[in-house]
């Protein structure tokens, strides 16, 4: 029985009433649970829907509950696919582009298909993998949105998206391959430089990629958005639309902040200055260091660096704004793991929290070591200040964390 056999046995009666009686099944019970199922049901059944039923409770992180127990996967689409709340804020964005229909190239298991679809787009959702094909289309009909995505198994760089009558692609390369993640965009599949002149020819689009691309290879004509979800920084997306308006800028950079949907974009500002630590110090998210526009926060936050070298910035007054995280800072020492223990001790603090940029120390250790006991608690910067290794301890700062006062680049 192949795999597409197995995943189409799935989808009959016998196959989904199997796999819906498994939804909250512990994987610590797979062996006995599989023992007993094989009494009415194949072996390659009940192994396929213990498959499905574990990635499914992996997707609920990505897509929610609703749908992840509606949805089918394969683990290398739970790994790359598009976290919900990306996709959707993805598809806002080709709203604003004004395109009625959308190719989305290497589609994976349909992540952002559907969310393109349910924003109202006619999508042509394409993949090369036979079984990754299949399961994008079935998720389509599971979540009612077959009448807007129709999908084609086909190599993407041969695929006639014109005729197709798209008005912008989204194109998502593979950027894994058999040893793991791959770091150069030419190595994409397909490479970077196909994706780009694609959407070139296409007049409007947008390609997913790393993160952590070097900034010089961003091309000229296309706008660099870095996302981020809930503090963690999710994907880069190149942007392009060669019509009339400011929905897209080229040449410029983006950080994005969802949940809330803050954005902010460069302003072509030097690297600030490093200057004392003062009462307060600011966690760039992670996307705004992505971005490399940390000079902007630090401006807006009138700031500067705790160390050249380092993301952090400080200040004198307290500001909010939602593009990073305010502590007030009560101590300044050097690094030292004894003076740290002491003060600890002396405090009361059994609720540690430990951060680190720029040292070499792990939180593990320094928890291991410091041994926190008491009822107090507190946040430990393991960092640099103007050059010399140091420790910066302090508490959020007081107020609600989305009370922000400061908007820049909106």
């Amino acid at each position: 029985m192949t795999d597409l056999d197995t995943f189409r046995a799935l989808l009959t009666g016998q196959g989904r009433a199997l796999l819906d009686s498994l939804r909250d099944f512990e994987p610590s019970r797979e062996l006995s649970i599989a023992t007993h199922l094989r009494r009415d049901h194949s072996p390659d059944l009940v192994s396929a829907a213990l498959g499905q039923a574990r990635l499914r409770q992996r997707a609920v992180a990505k897509f929610g509950a609703e749908d992840a127990y509606r949805m089918f996967f394969t683990p290398n689409g739970v790994e790359q696919s598009t976290r919900k709340s990306v996709a959707e804020y993805r598809a806002g964005r080709f709203r604003d582009i004004g395109a009625a229909s959308v190719a989305d190239l290497c589609c994976g298991i349909g992540g952002d298909a559907l969310a393109l679809a349910r924003a109202g787009f006619a999508v042509h959702a394409v993949d090369s993998d036979p079984m990754t094909c299949l399961v994008a289309r079935t998720n389509a009909e599971m979540l009612g949105q077959h009448h807007r995505a129709t999908f084609a198994c086909e190599d993407v760089t041969a695929y006639d998206w014109r005729g197709s009558g798209s008005e912008a692609l989204f194109i998502d390369p593979a950027r894994r391959g058999g040893r793991g993640r791959i770091f150069d965009p030419e190595a994409y599949s397909p490479p970077l430089s196909w994706a780009v002149d694609a959407v070139r020819e296409a007049g409007s689009g947008a390609i997913k990629i790393a993160p952590g691309i070097p900034h010089e290879l961003v091309p000229d004509d296309f706008e660099a958005e870095w996302i981020s979800d809930t503090g963690d920084v999710k994907e880069a997306v190149l942007w392009h639309h060669a019509g009339a308006g400011h929905v897209i800028v080229p040449g410029t950079r983006r950080a994005t902040l969802l949940p809330s949907g803050a954005t902010l974009t460069g302003r072509g500002l030097p690297d600030p200055a490093p200057r004392p630590v003062g009462r307060y110090l600011y966690e760039p998210d992670g996307a705004v260091i992505r971005a490399h526009l940390v000079a902007e926060v630090a401006e807006d936050l009138d700031g500067g660096l705790i160390d050249e070298t380092i993301a952090y910035i400080t200040a004198d007054e307290l500001r909010r704004t939602p593009y990073a995280t305010a502590y007030e800072i009560t101590d300044e020492l050097p690094f030292g793991l004894k003076k740290l223990k002491a003060l600890l001790r002396e405090r009361e603090v059994g609720r540690l929290t430990v951060k680190k940029r720029g040292s070499a120390v792990e939180p593990e250790e320094v928890r291991r070591r410091v041994k926190p006991a008491g009822p107090n608690e507190a946040t430990v910067f393991l960092t640099r200040v103007a050059g010399a290794p140091s420790m910066l301890i302090g508490r959020p700062a007081p107020g609600p964390a989305g009370d922000a006062t400061v908007t820049p680049g909106r």
